[in-house]
């Protein structure tokens, strides 16, 4: 059995703000954290808060030069970037203002005032917002809160509410009676007040390597022969999986009337899970973290195989039988909670909680979401094995990033749905909360829609997490072999690239965690002063160089095409699954088949992937496959041990791109190691838009031979130059020159052709398209002819494609 330790809820000491950042007056207290990020309490009997709590963890600053001048008007505090004038009353619009004197990009609002209103007319002007609680039972778009992050250069952080957070990790009620807010002016440096935030509030996690593969999960009352069935199915049909999620039925539900219902349990239902232990540790040796559904509302019921236990441990008679409330403010009740009920499950094997939480927003503390207290013991108790803390709940303000996965809810499976969860996903990002999971295919309601499925699931591996998910309905399942072909095919080369991808994903939950850069977050973000920035919200960074574009909208019939407009940043990019590069700093249109979706590659990326797709996800691969965009720029790769608190260690890809006079290139890239060890392993390298080389070469003089990789569907892998560096010390760096590197023609011939193919339309109109795009090569030329929208965009993007420098 696992030997638990003992949990602890707390996140250290109290920090307060350094005695040269406050200035004082008759009931307030200003602290000038830094030149940009201003707190300000207001209390009447002068009680202020130099504890933790729900929602600040830390205001030790170094305090930033600043000027103080007092007169008969009140106070001015002047620094670098900010000039603060108060009258030294109730924080009021006409006593209370704050204006930037650096940063400000809209002269009709330099300064902010409380209460005052400002235009949200987005893109030109607004708020940015942050993200909200749930998209339960939504269908469609939803109004997101505000967040720090605006247009103007402004906003502000209320801590008013919070409850206090002691050294225990326990919480109680503050004293005070006035506000308590702090206000962030960056002007559009985004990324330092990011930055900010999280100094002030917390970090992001580090999940667990394995939160980052394919989630399977589904509200069925499976029993064990039937699930692990299931899962040996996804296994034989090459679809990999890295977390096993059992919904509600694990537990009894079928109980006396008397005593509720079964909506809440924590005891195994015998009839379907015979040997818990043994389920559990099928599914842990075929590479899969184990996660259950918990509706913690009804308390511990008599039934309950843990109610004598925690009946004691509460100082409660258990030959009564009396049921005994869920008391989230009780601490007596919360730890035997997670000593006396979890804490055996996670003995047999119980990697995590699914907290799915019915019971409002509520509790016997005023001001104590009940959600929030869920969130923050669960998410600590984890760790109790030595593991790293992982938790799978709503969303909460307070800090609510400091407690991944976020579970968005039970969605409405429709067009609408999927159209809105990027833009949520990425909005997300303003308030630091980047581990959102969504039912990807929709959760409830809705119709059988083939093509709607498997854009949801090309959406969800290129999110953060990728949990396929359903209702009861017996016709709502996720698996693949469910649509037919050829989506099943599609679907599962999708699902075997997200496996793929968990080198670059870990790499990005590094940079959340340790740099505040979140692992999808707005394009806005990297380029916060281009307007066309603003006006894509559905569009999205993921990672150090990846863009995403999604399809959210039907195919054209008669094409079996579909057309999403994008704007790509600054410089050249290549799409990973056609090869397609583009010029930057424009909006471009994309048309994409079925089985293609629009995620692009920044020029001078290395994009590192497991080449073994089947892999166990928590495990660094053992064949690294590194796709080398060419250009110029820096990338990485971060592994570790895996432990609850790791040290990383890092390959640095530095890549350089020289183009010749005989318009050949030469191409160089250098892997540098720094931190913790990492072991050797085989490495092998495509660069897509390259069709061969004069030489190729390692730093040690040993010549490599390089071949000509076709297009690879199965991998979602475009054309290119592939190369195999055999079993490398990833320890001791490497340098790869490519030298004479000949260009790929960008436009392709058999990809037009099938386009045309496929497209439900006359032949004599495909003969001539065919003979314009290969004898003209004119786009001009299509537009008089009558084709689809979209084809003649598909067939416009390729003419239009640039070859790789």
């Amino acid at each position: 059995m696992p030997v638990r330790t003992k949990i602890s809820l707390s996140d250290g000491a109290p920090a307060p703000a350094a005695e040269a950042a406050i200035v004082t007056g008759p009931g307030y207290r200003i602290s000038v954290l830094t030149d940009r990020l201003i707190r300000i309490e207001w209390d009447p009997q002068e009680r202020f808060v130099d504890e933790k709590t729900q929602q600040v963890l830390n205001r030790a600053f170094p305090a930033p030069d600043y000027r103080l001048v007092r007169d008969e008007h009140g106070i001015e505090i002047t620094t670098a970037s900010l000039r603060l004038r108060y009258d030294e009353r109730m924080p009021s619009t006409a006593g209370l203002s704050i204006t930037l004197l650096n940063g400000a990009t809209d002269v009709h609002y330099t300064t902010w005032r409380p209460g005052q209103q400002y235009p949200q007319t987005l893109p030109l002007r607004g708020n940015l917002g942050s993200t909200a609680r749930t998209l339960d039972e939504v269908d469609g778009a939803i109004e997101i809160p505000p967040g720090i992050l605006s247009t103007f250069g402004f906003g502000v952080l209320d801590d008013t509410e919070s409850l206090l957070l002691g050294e225990d990790g326990w919480i109680r009620p503050r004293d005070t009676q006035g506000q308590d807010f702090y206000f962030f002016g960056y002007g559009r440096d985004f990324a330092a007040a990011l930055r900010a935030f999280h100094e002030l509030t917390g970090p992001i996690p580090l999940v667990p390597r394995f939160a980052l593969g394919n989630w399977w999960s589904r509200y069925w009352a499976y029993d064990e022969p039937e699930y692990l069935a299931l899962m040996a199915r996804f296994h034989d049909d090459g679809i990999p999986l890295s977390v096993a999620v059992i919904d509600m039925d694990w537990h009894l539900v079928d109980v006396d009337p008397a005593i509720g219902t079964g909506w809440t349990g924590y005891t195994w239902n015998p009839a379907l899970f015979p040997d818990p232990e043994r389920f559990l540790g099928e599914l842990h040796d075929r590479g899969l973290a184990v996660t259950l559904n918990l509706h913690p509302a009804d308390g511990i019921r008599r039934h309950e195989a843990s109610y004598e236990r925690v009946a004691e441990a509460m100082g409660i008679d258990p030959s009564v039988g009396n049921p005994i409330d869920f008391d989230v403010a009780s601490q007596t009740f919360m730890g035997a909670y997670q000593d006396h009920v979890l804490g055996p499950l996670e003995d047999q094997g119980v990697d995590f909680w699914w907290i799915d939480w019915q019971s409002g927003e509520h509790s016997r503390m005023a001001g104590l979401d009940p959600l929030w207290m869920l969130n923050h013991t669960h998410f600590h108790a984890s760790a109790r094995h030595g593991r790293r803390p992982l938790t799978f709940s709503r969303y909460t303000e307070r800090g609510g990033h400091r407690y991944p996965v976020g579970f968005s809810g039970d969605t409405i499976v429709s067009w609408a749905s999927l159209a809105f969860q990027p833009e949520f996903t990425a909005t997300a990002a303003n308030a630091g909360y980047t581990w959102w999971s969504h039912d990807i295919g929709g959760h409830m309601h809705g119709v059988h829609d083939v093509e709607l499925a498997v854009r949801w699931l090309q959406f969800g591996v290129l999110s953060p997490i990728n949990r396929l998910h359903s209702s009861a309905n017996p016709f709502s399942s996720k698996e693949p072999w469910a649509y037919g072909e050829p989506a099943a095919t599609v679907m599962r080369r999708y699902m075997r690239l997200r496996h793929r991808l968990i080198p670059m994903l870990y790499t990005a939950a590094w940079a959340a965690h340790r740099d505040h850069v979140s692992v999808v977050r707005p394009l806005y973000h990297d380029a916060p002063r281009e307007h066309a920035s603003y006006r894509h919200p559905h569009e999205y960074l993921l990672g150090e160089h990846l863009l995403v574009v999604p399809i959210t909208a039907p195919r054209e019939r008669a094409s079996e095409l579909a057309t999403v407009r994008g704007w790509l940043p600054e410089g050249d990019w290549v799409d990973l699954i056609t090869g397609l590069r583009y010029r930057g700093s424009r909006e471009v249109l994309l048309t994409r088949s079925l089985d293609e979706f629009p995620v692009l590659a920044r020029a001078g990326a290395v994009v590192p992937l497991d080449a073994d797709p089947m892999s166990h996800a928590a495990d660094a691969p053992e064949h690294l496959e590194l796709l080398v965009i060419p250009g110029t720029a820096t990338s990485t790769l971060i592994e570790d041990d895996g432990s609850a608190a790791p040290e990383p260690g890092t390959l640095t890809f530095s890549q350089t791109l020289e183009v010749r006079v005989d318009g050949r290139a030469d191409l160089t890239i250098t892997a540098s190691h720094s931190g913790e060890p990492m072991r050797a392993r085989r490495v092998s390298v495509r660069v897509p838009g390259v069709r061969g080389a004069a030489s190729v070469s390692l730093q040690n003089g040993r010549v490599l031979s390089a071949r000509l990789l076709a297009a690879d569907p199965d991998a979602l892998a475009p054309a290119g130059l592939g190369i195999d560096l055999g079993e490398i010390s990833v320890e001791d760096g490497f340098t790869l020159r490519i030298t004479g590197a000949e260009r790929s023609a960008a436009f392709d011939p058999e990809r037009v052709f099938g386009q045309l193919q496929q497209a439900g339309i006359g032949y004599e109109t495909k003969r001539i398209a065919w003979s314009v795009v290969t004898e003209q090569g004119a786009p001009n030329a299509l537009a008089a002819m009558d084709l689809p929208p979209e084809l003649r965009d598909a067939l416009v993007e390729q003419l239009s494609a640039v070859q790789a420098w």
